[in-house]
């Protein structure tokens, strides 16, 4: 009776968050619309949202997934650098293809969530010291790769980097010509990512387990999951995302530099915050880290359409967003500890 009494807690302390993340966006959205106006108004400009930021819904996935359980990765924005300057060289320095560059990307991140889940599941290394040690380890071997930024001249690469989708909905620009709003291919692989693991969490075991596991290590163990299994596999998938979201950055720009997806790490937590995921781990939502995601690009682009690009306003408005959904979260522990007593 206990344990149904948590999950049913944990869910509805899942969908009350999510629901905050929802109307926060909307809301947010709707004010630039009807205050800013100009670029707001305009279907492209939600489109580019996505465009944007695709690469950043991917590693906030696996983020979720991560800090469900309980832990952390910070090595998924250098890892999302190492990504773009392998699969750049591969390409233009030794005549790979689009296919074959996927596959390495791909290789790099399974590679990394082998090693980094091991020593986090079954050597009981903190989470954040490994992934510290893999976020340093994956900037010196994006500069072993190559220590300098270039553009990727790959023919069968720039085709794919350039398709774009176009949307049956747009805007008139001032010829009075129609002009439809477009996706890029990153965006469909986001989306993809993100209906497959709001599935996984929401109906399957290995979902249910890793809730399991962010709730109570001990408890957990009780009901028979394999604790340092589940582990193992949320650090997989999260630097397998990683690898993908870096592959999406790649397409997006086209080059790979060592400074590529700096602090992306950073960003993936916030918005995995922003969207519900609790710190303590045990409650979140794919679908709120999505939102979160587009919450944390729209409140930069307002920063920005009020003229104020410096740098530190758009930290200092990210850093309030952040500290605010604490707060939330914090009177949502609260609750669920008084539902305990």
């Amino acid at each position: 009776m206990k344990t149904k009494l948590l999950k049913k807690n944990s869910m509805t302390d899942t969908g009350t968050l999510l629901t905050i993340t929802i109307v926060v966006f909307f809301a947010m959205y709707a004010c630039a619309m009807i205050f800013l106006q100009g670029a707001f108004l305009k279907p492209q400009t939600f489109c580019n949202l996505l465009n944007q930021n695709a690469a950043l819904i991917i590693l906030a996935c696996g983020m979720s997934l991560v800090m469900i359980t309980g832990g952390i990765d910070i090595s998924v924005g250098t890892l999302t650098a190492l990504v773009c300057m392998s699969c750049a060289v591969h390409l233009d320095y030794h005549g790979g293809s689009v296919f074959t560059a996927a596959l390495l990307a791909l290789g790099i991140g399974v590679a990394f969530g082998v090693v980094q889940g091991f020593l986090v599941a079954y050597c009981e290394i903190q989470p954040f010291i490994i992934t510290l040690a893999g976020m340093f380890f994956a900037k010196g071997m994006t500069t072993i790769v190559n220590a300098t930024q270039f553009n990727v001249a790959n023919e069968e690469f720039q085709k794919l980097k350039n398709t774009r989708i176009t949307l049956p909905f747009g805007a008139v620009n001032r010829k009075g010509i129609f002009v439809p709003a477009y996706i890029e291919i990153g965006v469909i692989v986001a989306l993809i990512v993100v209906v497959v693991m709001f599935v996984v969490l929401r109906w399957t075991k290995l979902g249910r387990s890793f809730y399991a596991v962010g709730g109570n290590n001990q408890s957990a163990n009780m009901l028979g999951i394999n604790v340092k299994r589940n582990k193992f596999y949320a650090h997989l998938l999260c630097s397998t995302l990683a690898s993908i979201g870096g592959f999406v950055y790649f397409l997006h720009v086209g080059s790979g530099s060592p400074s590529h997806a700096s602090g992306y790490e950073m960003n993936a937590i916030a918005s995995s915050i922003i969207g519900g995921t609790l710190l303590t781990g045990g409650v979140g939502n794919i679908a709120g880290t999505f939102f979160g995601v587009l919450s944390l690009g729209t409140i930069k682009n307002i920063v920005s359409s009020l003229g104020l690009d410096e740098a530190w306003w758009t930290n200092i408005t990210v850093a309030a967003m952040i500290c605010l959904f604490l707060v939330i979260q914090s009177v949502v522990l609260m609750r669920k500890h008084k539902g305990k007593a």
